[in-house]
């Protein structure tokens, strides 16, 4: 529906005002209602998608590691071995493919070995600084 408001003007100039704003009109597109966006319809976010450098893995993991939780470290190794290939991943750290998805499933609590060896088959190295 559209509505067109005219203002101003005085009855001498209105029939005159009206066959304008028809022509006016006339000359607009039409414009349908955006289609509505269902969520469940959306593509999953996939953050290891967005993982393309040793630099954004380093980010990453660094950004979970401040945040203190263990077991979202876990999730987070498993997303960036994702970006890797987990295959690639399970070899270069000397596991099985299998071993690694368990140990980085999210809510898991990997051994410190499994981390290690994991950080540097990505290609990262977990590093101590001082709190500021």
């Amino acid at each position: 529906m559209l509505i067109v408001m005219l203002g101003g003007g005085d009855k001498s100039t209105q029939a005159a005002d009206i066959a304008i704003a028809f022509e006016r009109v006339a000359r607009m597109e039409y414009c349908p209602m955006p289609k509505k966006i269902v969520v469940s319809d959306l593509p999953e976010f996939d953050l290891a998608a967005q993982l393309k450098s040793e630099a954004d893995i380093a980010a990453y993991i660094t950004m979970v590691i401040e945040e203190g939780d263990a077991a979202e470290l876990a999730h987070a190794l498993g997303v960036a071995a994702r970006a890797r290939g987990m295959a690639e991943i399970a070899q270069a750290a000397g596991l099985t493919r299998e071993a690694l998805y368990k140990a980085l499933r999210p809510g898991a609590h990997p051994r410190f070995d499994t981390i290690s060896r994991v950080c540097s088959a990505l290609g990262v190295r977990l590093v101590a600084q001082p709190r500021h």
